[in-house]
């Protein structure tokens, strides 16, 4: 399994950044090939999160046309700054009410949806900017009171809520595993979304949109690609460790 460690410590230029970004797709691929996958089913979203503009550059110049982030305001200020490059732009973090014009102007996906008000928000905004979004719904398989996300047993329901709107495009679901060293809960964790996932299309096909898996992080993602995952959201693996001081 692939930890922080094999990565370079900051990828900093083009070249690191295309080293780091082979590794990644590398153990995609062998991921995929132990689980008899196609590695071109599984996405790779980078997530560049505390990681500065400049350094985006050269990742953007070394093949990265995708980039998420947790918190709407960087992400905005990072989307103004990269306008001529237009890349897409996932934001993966819980959204506030207040942030949902901005990421109804400039994101491209939200990975977080699991409450109403905030779909309905972001219905209305897109409909006014006549934009759409992608959007996972948020599944909190572990339990975690620390993670967001809807219990297992509400996702129909909230899913069946979501038909009424034209502007946000369900894509799948996503989840975190939990946090811990046990992979075979880490595991049990994927298996339960990818479950949940398969009874919903052979049920409501109609709901699931296509179907997405987005899970897996930099410690985790040849797990989640064994357990289905479509999406990976790696960070620390691309980017090297995080600045958190700013």
């Amino acid at each position: 399994m692939s930890t922080p460690e094999n990565a370079p410590r900051v990828a900093v230029t083009e070249d690191e950044f295309r080293q780091a970004l082979t590794e990644v797709r590398e153990n995609i691929a062998a991921a995929a090939k132990r689980a008899d996958r196609d590695p071109s089913d599984i996405r790779l979203l980078p997530v560049s999160k505390t990681v500065p503009v400049e350094r985006l550059r050269a990742a953007y110049a070394a093949g990265v046309t995708q980039f998420g982030e947790n918190k709407v305001q960087e992400a905005e200020a990072k989307a103004q700054a990269m306008a001529e490059l237009d890349p897409h732009w996932a934001i993966i973090g819980p959204l506030q009410s207040n942030k949902t014009r901005a990421v109804a102007q400039f994101a491209h996906e939200f990975q977080a949806l699991d409450r109403l008000r905030i779909a309905r928000r972001l219905e209305s905004q897109l409909q006014e900017f006549g934009r759409t979004l992608d959007v996972y719904v948020q599944v909190n398989v572990s339990g975690e009171e620390s993670k967001s996300g809807l219990e297992p047993r509400e996702v129909e329901a909230f899913l069946e809520q979501l038909l009424e709107f034209e502007a946000l495009k369900v894509k799948g679901l996503m989840t975190m595993a939990a946090h811990t060293d046990d992979e075979e809960v880490i595991r049990d964790n994927f298996a339960e979304l990818r479950t949940l996932r398969d009874d919903l299309r052979a049920r409501r096909p109609e709901l699931i949109g296509e179907g997405g898996l987005s899970m897996g992080m930099t410690n985790d993602y040849e797990i989640a690609i064994e357990e289905g995952a479509t999406v990976v959201r790696v960070g620390t693996a691309i980017f090297g460790e995080r600045d958190y001081s700013s």
